[in-house]
């Protein structure tokens, strides 16, 4: 005989609620005298979340046993030898918080007065007379993520119906972010696989057939995932098209002084556009330049016409916070104010940043050099060389990104992104065979 225990195994949730009513209705006839308890969650009908398609590659990573495997997925800069980096820089702006005994109480909402006017002079630089008229609002976010948040929600409630328009393809969490705000979006075509290069064209075409009046979400230097950027010369047709359409330029921030090495050659394009006079949105983050990954530290910055528009914005920024976060991290904000304070934490940080962008910019022409060693056909691997900063977009597609990993154990995100910052020379001639195998043997 079948336990009546197994039954119960078998049955969904509405048999199990029949069955319990079956069972106290026979005990009011007196014939039972047994009692069944079932316990239905209340949450019964959330579903399973899908694992973050970029995080979920380090989960994967740590799996794996083989002795030549790679994570190329994650953004986050590693060392010669694949090791996590703690800039000294950081360490000394840290000392320096423990021998002045700091406080750790609540920040106000919009932060840390010191890192928000440093921040702001580093976006566009201490003398510009945006930053001495009061023409910039600026509040202290959680990383480029919470900034992105913040600006999204000051979209969704002063901007109603308006749309954000965001590169195809994207940094991958641009769409959960406008989504979660319930801010409508669709694309502008940016990457060519043709030429793995920048659709100059299509980009033009697209923003000018958008509604007047949207938001042009833009990196403003080493674009995530394809490290394709428009020339200087491209920057200024995009700065003329945006003002003919009356559209609001919104700069996604997250590189500044990482992908070239200086900190005003990457906020060129935002100053660019500052320039002209156009009021704009811009989301910082110091996660890669100043190695500040799990402090969650950035901005949002958002340029008006006038001291008194910024000084509006900034109040309903700090509402939308208030309830969101109430305010920010203390810690990470007080690296960045030391740093960027005192005159020779500056310049020493300035070294690393080039250190940094140097050893990224050494891998990738090295891992082209050995792809071009290797490969003795006539398929043109310049655009490697033409990409900046610490992504390099491979042209692979998802079937060959998957032979990566299940081949080769290089891990990656299957729109054929790969972190540099996490490869080192002694790996790159393994890595160019992965790549050489995957192009040409995998459709």
């Amino acid at each position: 005989m079948i336990p009546f225990s197994s039954y119960l195994y078998t049955m969904g949730n509405f048999d199990l609620q029949i069955l319990v009513i079956f069972i106290y209705f026979l005990q009011s006839l007196g014939r039972i005298t047994m009692a069944v308890a079932v316990d239905v969650s209340r949450f019964e009908s959330i579903t399973m979340a899908p694992p973050d398609p970029i995080l979920g590659v380090s989960e994967a990573f740590r799996a794996d046993t083989h002795e030549m495997k790679l994570n190329l997925g994650v953004g986050a800069y590693r060392t010669e030898e694949l090791r996590p980096y703690v800039l000294s820089v950081v360490k000394k702006a840290e000392n320096l918080m423990l021998e002045r005994g700091e406080f750790k109480e609540y920040l106000p909402i919009e932060g840390l007065a010191a890192f928000n006017k440093a921040t702001a002079e580093l976006l566009l630089g201490a003398d510009n007379p945006i930053i001495k008229q009061q023409r910039i609002a600026t509040v202290q976010g959680l990383s480029g993520t919470g900034s992105l948040r913040l600006a999204a929600a000051l979209i969704e409630r002063y901007f109603p119906g308006a749309k954000v328009l965001i590169s195809s393809p994207t940094w991958g969490n641009h769409k959960n972010i406008f989504n979660d705000a319930r801010v409508p979006w669709s694309e502008y075509r940016y990457y060519d696989p043709k030429t793995v290069g920048l659709d100059f064209d299509g980009m033009i075409s697209d923003i000018k057939a958008a509604p007047e009046g949207s938001f042009i979400l833009l990196h403003g230097c080493a674009h995530n995932p394809t490290g394709i950027d428009p020339t200087p010369e491209q920057w200024e047709v995009i700065a003329d098209v945006i003002q003919e359409k009356n559209h609001i330029p919104f700069f996604d921030v997250a590189y500044q002084g990482f992908a070239s090495g200086s900190l005003d050659a990457d906020a060129s394009s935002v100053r660019l556009f500052a320039a002209r006079g156009m009021e704009l949105l811009v989301a910082q983050s110091y996660s890669k330049n100043l190695g500040l990954y799990a402090e969650r530290i950035g901005a949002i910055n958002v340029v008006c016409s006038s001291a008194d528009a910024a000084a509006r914005v900034k109040s309903q920024l700090k509402r939308i916070a208030r309830p969101m976060y109430s305010n920010p991290p203390i810690h990470g904000a007080r690296i960045v104010a030391n740093v960027v304070g005192d005159p020779a934490l500056f310049n020493e940080w300035k070294e690393e940043m080039e250190l940094m962008a140097g050893r990224i910019k050494s891998v990738r022409q090295k891992l082209y050099d050995s792809i071009c060693a290797k490969d003795k056909s006539e398929k043109d691997w310049s655009y490697i060389l033409k990409q900046i900063g610490m992504f390099s977009f491979t042209g692979l597609n998802r079937a060959q990104s998957d032979n990566m990993t299940d081949k080769w154990h290089v891990y990656m995100t299957k729109d054929g992104r790969i972190s540099l910052a996490g490869l080192s020379a002694a790996k790159c001639e393994y890595l160019a065979d992965a790549i050489i195998d995957s192009f040409y043997n995998v459709s």
